[in-house]
Order: structure tokens, then sequence, then C-alpha cells
């Protein structure tokens, strides 16, 4: 069983006769008071917050996307910042016993003083710091924190670090970053990524508050559903850490209760004085059925209500019942007075001091499910399977990578969240691999994750280097694992850890051109880092999913040589990452037929609407020197237009902004087309063996969203606009899809079933010529089996004879299509194949393409029409926030409609005047 934290009312309290509360809280969120290393700059800011976005906000800088910023304020980085703020307590601090100051997470290495008392220092993004003021804090008290700028810090930490070398010490020039990331416990991309600036940023970027308290103090409180097997019965684990300050033990009584599952246990527990964890086993009711968490497209998200009182006071008696859903819950606690706190932490609400009068309770929503990573012999192969079961049912991961949605972290809302998380879903997918060189995601990624039915696949944060195994490092590592692990592991979401992206491939493939005779010491410190802390931390916090060391890895095969596989890209095992811009992506050999893709794409830039916001008319062509600035891929511009000029003709328009929104265009052209071919082989590599190889389960591509307008392999541009890939991915991912591909001259057709259960299909194949809007022929097959879960051949035919048959045809004039069917009700849409290069294409002609808009509703309706055979139509609303119903497709019938879905307010006006359209033909 797993649980879902919907919501954790931690309400500390303890009464007792003559106490009147037990715990008082008082948040320092708000505004603080920002100084530069010399004083010379003073403004106010918000926390949380950095110092980027206070700048910012005080127009002392512009928005640091903007052009050349990223370069012109560097300067911010590498200055020394100090945060401070004067407060006063609103209560009497002498009646309490314990008084300590909480920081969610500090940005990054800082001193903090409270009243001119140094009380601790701060060098981990990742942690949660709690410092004791019992003895430091006053009625009116200041705080600051003064900040050491992370890249002199890093430098600093590196240059410290002289028994040898840890590579890499800098970013590649092209992407004009800072060095020594790997030597400080931050964000790994704010130093610079091949994909996203360099903003090393400072600042109290979670939430700071006061926290004082009597008797005893709930530190925190997690919990883990377990199912045994043997016995066929969910059982719950729940842990619960407390700070007894009473100098005597604390006696209590816990009572779990899950209604409907009919379950409620209580427990006597007596708390002796110091820091204690307390550990319930819960044993759910066996005569009632528990529905399980499904991921999307799988079946429901399904959860359920549960309270757990500590009842810390014989004479008091609290009863607070939890609603079904969150929405409801946050909006009966948003109305309750002496729940103002939780304003803040559930809605982004200052919060309000209050007393609490309340027994311990914790109200949480569990959902259920089971996780494996299956490594088993495969028939027909020497290597291991590599896949996951959910509930026991073998599940194809089909989705891509998330990176941060914003180098600025206070600008990354819940309606960002929502709407690129929704895309997700909107787009078929079921899978995201959080990135291992971001950040751990906000509780609001994991909770909209588990609603959605998204599964996670969480990477911790070291990525694409090499790191030091000192003792300061490992300590401070094991405290971040530690406290992210608690942290997350409630979520059905997360269906698997992994210790690291790229850096068993990095050691093993030696990218750092590392002399054979030192390869000992950095492999001893590879497992001493992932295998003998990460690892070990995991396993002692989390029984209930896999841990991965690496990606990729070998999995099991890596293990048994010793934690790192000579070949860790080998198809015969785990997962890979692959990326080949040089091949011709229409040509499926190219790629490898692994047991799962986690990495895989191609570069496109994003629309002319995004750059538009960044960027002036002199940097409007694809060789300004904005372009090149942009660009932190060494050569991806070019490789684009390589890649691109494979199978189409290169914008010649003599106007330098119309080829510039051209080869905008074409990259999304090519991207979209090249991840389609892409994944379709290893959608349909789902069921077979070939030479070995085979039995795919996963397909990963990278990347989902974008950090700033740039180009990027995403498929979501910075804001969350569509590119034409997403486009693509809604059909690629869709759960039943016919895949067609040549080999030797032969045309084959797979279907491909994410679908729980069979159904009988149709499958028609139509051949138009490209110059005529009505098909050349068509066949349809009989009526058959689609298995559920599996790719299996539908269709085969040599392309000389599909040619012949259909008459005045050859490859150069005409294109396939196909789509599943029964009983004339389409069950998928339309899939194509080019026979040829478009480039290469006879009569295919300037198509005109009208439309009409109309609203139905909050959705507005695009009649299209088109004089000619259209491939890749392109429909645009600039800066009109939405997506359409679909895009970038193929138009074969005179006229289609397609649907757009405002994600604000607009009219049917707006639209007509930003609207534009267009085909491939059109950069003719």
């Amino acid at each position: 069983m797993r649980l879902c934290p919907l919501l954790l009312l931690l309400l500390l309290a303890l009464c007792r006769a003559g106490i009147t509360a037990a715990a008082r809280s008082l948040s320092l969120r708000g505004s603080w008071r920002l100084r530069s290393g010399n004083g010379s700059l003073e403004l106010p800011g918000e926390v949380p917050g950095c110092v980027h976005s206070a700048l910012f906000q005080r127009s002392l800088i512009q928005d640091p996307y903007y052009g050349f910023n990223d370069l012109n304020y560097r300067w911010i980085s590498l200055d020394n910042w100090t945060y401070s703020k004067e407060f006063k307590i609103p209560f009497d601090i002498s009646k309490w016993q314990k008084v300590n100051l909480i920081f969610e997470s500090v940005d990054t290495v800082a001193k903090v003083l409270l009243n001119n008392v140094s009380i601790g220092k701060t060098n981990n993004m990742f942690k949660r710091y709690s410092f004791d003021i019992t003895g430091v804090v006053k009625a009116v008290n200041f705080i600051e924190l003064r900040f050491q700028s992370p890249v002199l810090y890093a430098a600093q930490q590196s240059r410290a670090h002289t028994l040898y070398q840890v590579p890499p010490n800098c970013p590649p020039s092209v992407q004009k970053g800072e060095c020594h990331v790997n030597f400080i416990r931050k964000e790994q991309c704010s130093f610079s990524w091949d994909w996203g600036p360099a903003f090393p940023t400072q600042g109290i970027w979670k939430d700071v508050r006061i926290e004082a308290y009597n008797i005893c103090h709930l530190n925190y409180f997690t919990f883990s559903p377990l199912y045994d097997n043997h016995a066929q019965e969910w059982n719950l684990e729940i842990e619960s850490s407390f700070d007894v300050v009473s100098s005597k033990p604390v006696s209590a009584q816990v009572i779990v209760e899950i209604p409907k599952l009919q379950t409620q246990q209580t427990y006597g527990i007596e708390l002796q004085p110091g820091k204690r964890i307390v550990e319930l086993f819960v044993k759910i009711n066996k005569n009632i059925t528990v529905e399980t968490w499904w991921p999307h497209g799988h079946g429901n998200q399904t959860g359920y209500n549960m309270t757990i009182l500590f009842k810390l006071d014989k004479d008091l008696n609290f009863k607070k019942s939890a609603k079904t859903s969150r929405a409801q819950q946050r909006a009966s606690l948003v109305c309750h007075p002496a729940q103002a706190w939780l304003r803040r932490a559930l809605c982004g609400v200052p919060a309000l001091v209050f007393p609490i009068l309340l027994p311990v309770i914790a109200l949480s929503e569990q959902t259920e499910r089971t996780v494996e990573l299956i490594e088993e012999p495969i028939e027909g192969s020497p290597g291991l399977s590599f896949y996951f079961k959910i509930n026991g049912f073998p599940i194809f991961l089909k989705g891509s990578n998330w990176i941060p949605a914003d180098s600025f972290q206070d600008r990354v809302n819940s309606e960002l969240l929502q709407l690129l998380l929704q895309s997700v879903v909107d787009a078929n997918m079921n899978t995201l691999r959080v990135w291992g060189g971001g950040i751990y995601e906000q509780d609001e990624f994991y909770e909209l994750c588990d609603d959605l039915g998204i599964m996670v696949w969480q990477d911790f944060m070291f990525a694409c280097a090499l790191y030091p195994t000192d003792q300061d490092f490992m300590d401070s590592v094991r405290m971040e694992v530690t406290y992210q692990v608690r942290r997350l592991k409630s979520h059905p979401s997360i269906i698997t850890w992994s210790g690291n992206n790229e850096n068993e491939a990095a050691l093993m493939m030696n990218w750092y051109h590392i002399d054979v005779s030192h390869m000992g010491t950095y492999i001893k410190d590879y497992v001493k880092l992932y295998v003998k802390n990460i690892r070990k931390v995991v396993l002692a916090e989390d029984k209930t999913r896999p841990f991965i060391t690496s990606s990729p890895t070998n999995g099991a095969e890596s293990i048994a040589e010793g934690w790192l596989s000579a070949n860790p890209y080998n198809t015969k095992f785990g997962d890979i990452h692959f990326y080949d811009y040089i091949s011709d992506c229409w040509d499926w050999n190219v790629f490898p037929k692994a047991r799962f893709a986690s990495e895989y794409g191609y570069q496109s830039w994003p629309s002319f609407s995004t750059l538009e916001k960044v960027s002036t008319k002199e940097d409007w062509s694809y060789k300004s020197r904005f372009s090149l600035h942009r660009q932190h891929h060494e050569n991806g511009n070019d490789q684009m237009l390589l890649q691109a000029g494979l199978h189409f003709k290169l914008p010649q328009s003599p106007d330098p902004l119309r080829a510039f929104k051209d080869t905008i265009y074409l990259t999304q052209v090519m991207q979209a087309q090249c991840v389609k071919t892409e994944t379709e082989f290893y959608l349909r590599s789902r069921s077979e063996i070939v030479n070995g190889e085979g039995h795919t389960m996963g397909a990963l591509y990278w990347q989902l969203n974008d950090i700033w307008q740039a180009p990027s392999w995403a498929s979501l541009e910075y804001g969350g606009k569509w590119k034409m890939l997403h486009y693509f991915a809604r059909h690629f991912f869709a759960p039943l899809l016919p895949v067609g591909f040549e080999n030797q001259s032969v045309f084959f057709i797979y279907g491909v079933s994410d679908l729980r259960s069979d159904c009988n299909v149709t499958l028609t194949v139509r051949v138009h010529t490209w110059h005529s809007l009505e098909p050349l022929c068509s066949r349809a097959t009989k009526h058959f089996v689609m298995k559920a879960g599996e790719a299996v051949l539908l269709y085969q035919e040599r392309v000389p004879e599909l040619l012949r048959r259909c008459g005045n045809c050859t490859r150069q004039s005409c294109v396939v299509s196909f789509y599943l069917s029964t009983d004339s009700k389409l069950l998928s849409s339309a899939n194509y194949h080019f026979l040829s290069s478009l480039k290469e294409a006879v009569g295919l002609q300037k198509a005109h393409i009208t439309a009409i808009i109309s609203q139905q509703e909050d959705t507005f309706v695009f009649d299209l029409e088109t004089s000619a055979v259209a491939p890749f139509v392109w429909l645009d609303v600039g800066n009109v926030p939405g997506r359409f119903s679909d895009n970038g497709f193929l138009m074969t019938d005179k006229t289609r409609t397609v649907f757009f879905y405002p994600w604000k307010p607009t009219s049917k006006s707006e639209l007509e005047q930003s609207f534009r359209v267009s085909s491939l033909t059109d950069i003719y």
C-alpha cells in the first residue's frame, strides 16, 4: 500500500493543566532587507526569493533573461549578499522551554546570526536547517544571513581539495558558465548547462519561521504502505520524530483511523526526554477491498483519508474530519482562523501567529500501489529485462525528462506547475524523470503528479561530474538524502530513486581523460558516495521502491561488476541515453534496441513569439550574435540545419526576419519528426527480441520543459507553449497506435497497444499523391484482435508492389497514411509514412489554408480548409496562451476541425488578429 500525504496538519500541541498553549509559530516570510558586499546597494526583497528577483522587482536590473543579461549580471552571483530583518515576538518568549529557527531551505552558503550572535551555517541548498535559539531570542530581534558567493565558495572548496583533481573543473566555453559546481551542494545547472544559463542564485528560497514549544514537539511525520505478498494484506509503517523538552517522560495515546478501509487502531506510547522516534505498524482490514493507485492511462488515482491523532492529554478530546479531495480540504482549512499558518503553507498567503490548543493530529490521504523493477532473464537474449511493474502489472513508461522550470524558483508558481504537468498527461505521457542536475521539486509538484497519475523517476542531485568524498561533503549529502527521502517517500507517483545522472558513464567511458593509474581512486569515491552513502540511506529510509545507482546503468549487471559496468550503454541491460545528431534520424537502424531509453532527443528553436520577448530586431536572424549566444550546445545550430537538410529544403527567403521565422519552424519540424521516428522504434520494440536486443519498456525523451527562451531539446517552451514535438507526442504516446516503417524496401505496420484489454480493430492503409486531396487507393484489413500491452505486426507489403497496386505512384509522388478503427469508429489518429525525403517530393503544391473561428463556451473551434495536401500544418496564435487539439499535422483531407483551449480568457477577435497558419511549402 502506498500512502500519499494529501495534507499533513502537524498541530503541535500538548495541553495540560495550567498550560494555555503548547506551541507557537511565527512566520518570517515577507519583506527583508538585502545588502551587497560593500554596502553600495541596499534594497527590500521578498522571502521566499533570491537576490536577482529582488533587484528585478525594484527595477535595478532588467529581466535577467533579456538579451545577454546572463553575462551582464554575472556580478550579482560573484558578490557576497546579506539578508536581514528586524522582527518582534508577539508572545512572552520566557514562557517557552524551546525556541527554534527553521529554514526549509537556504540557497546556499551563509552564516546565520541572531542579535549579532552566530547561531549556525548553511552550505546545502537541499537540506532543512533547524537552529536552537532559545538562549538568544528576545522580544525584539535582528536576524542576518551573510551569504558567500556560490561561485567563489565552489572555487575555494576546489582549491582546498589538494590530494587530486575532481573533474570537470569548468563547463565547455559555449555554455558561458561558472566552474567547480561539483564542490557545492546547489542546483548544478545554476552554473550553466547545454540548454540553460548561468545564474548561481543566492537567497532564502523556501519558508523560514520561528517555532516555540513546551513539553514536546513533532519534528517530522512520515509513513509508508507495505504489501505483504504472503499474507496478501496491506500494512502501514508510520514514523514520527519528537523533541521532548519535558524533564519527565510524556505518555500519549495514538489513534490511527482510515474510515473507508474500516481500519482503526490505538497505541499507547511513552516519550522519554530528548529526541525520540516513534514507529507504528498498522494492519489494514483484510475484509475490505483496497483500490490501488494507477498511473495515467491505466486506472484511477485512488486515495483514502487517514487521521492520526496523538492524544497527549486524557482530559482533552478533539476530532477533525478530513474531506475527500485536496481542494475541499484546503478550502475548509483556509476558512478556519486557528489554522492560519496553513494558509501560508498551502496557498502562499502570509501566516498569522496563533496559539494551538489541540492535541497533535495529522490528516492525510492514503493511496495504495506497489512498484517493482524487474530484471530477469529473457528468452532469446543473453541479458536481463529492465521494466517496472505497478501493482503487479507491467507498465511501459512513456514520457520525458523534467528540468527546473526557471532559474529563479520564486517564479515557479502553482499556475505554472499545473500548466506544465497538465500538458504531460494531455500528451498521453505517464512518466517524468526528475533529472539530477536540477532540484528536488517543491511539494506541489509531487502532489500534482500524484493527482494526475504521473510516475516520477527521481534522481538525486548529482549530474555529469565526479564529486569529492571528504567527510564534510559526505555528511552533508547523507543529511540531504535523509531529509529528501523522508519528505518525498509518501508520494505514490515516485516509483524509483536514482543516484545520479550519467556519472557511471562519465567515469567508465572516461569523459574526463583520467589517467588509468588513477582510475581506482575515482572508482572508490564513486562507490563510497552512491553506494555506501546514498544507497545505504535510501534502503534504510524507504523499503517500498527500488534504488538505481545511476542513469544510464546496466542495473544488476553493473552491481555484479562492482557497481560500475565496463560498458554502461550495453543495450541488453538497464537503461540507455542516446544522442546522434549527424546520422539520418529517419533511419531507424541508427537507434539502439535497448531495454529502456531514458534519454534521447534532438534540438529545435522555440517560437518567434517566445524569443521576441527577450530580444531586439537586430537579434532576429539565425546567425546573429544573439542566436549564437543562446545556443549552449557545441555546433547545435549547425547540427539542426544539417539534420533538417537531409530531408527538407532549407529556407531561402531574402527577407531576414522571414528566413529566421521559417528556420525556427523547420527546426521544430525536424525535431518532431526525428523524435517521432525514434520513439515509435522503441514502442514497437516492446514485444520482440531481435539479435538478443529488444523488450523495450520505456521511452523518456529529452527534455520536457525549458528553463529560459533558447534552443533546446524541449517540447514545451519557456512558459509552457507547445512546440510541434509536444503535439506529435500526443499522437505517438497514444494508448493505441499504428507504427509504419520500412526495412529493405518492405513496408511494415505494427500495432502498439497500451490498453488494459484486447480490442477488435481494422487497419486502413491509404495512399495519396502529393497533388491530390483524393486518396489514390485504400485498403482495409479484416477485423482482428489487438492484444493489450503488446506491439505486433499487422501489415507488410513490398513498397514496389504497393506503388504498382495504387497505379500512377512513385516514391517521390506519394505518401502513405494509416489508422485503426472499429465499426467505422476511429480508434487511433492517422499516422503516416514518407516514401522519400520531402525535398524530393513531386507534385507538392503550395497550399492555401483558411480558417473560420467560432466559440463554444470556453473552447474555440477552427474550421480549416485547404486547397492542396499540406504537410506539417502549423497553427499559431502568437502570445495568446493555450494549446490546440492538434497541430503540425499532415492534411490530406480538404477540411479539418481543430479546437483551441485557452489557458487564460481570450476572445474570437483576439484570436483572429493573432492567428497565422503555415505549412511546409510556405518556407520554399
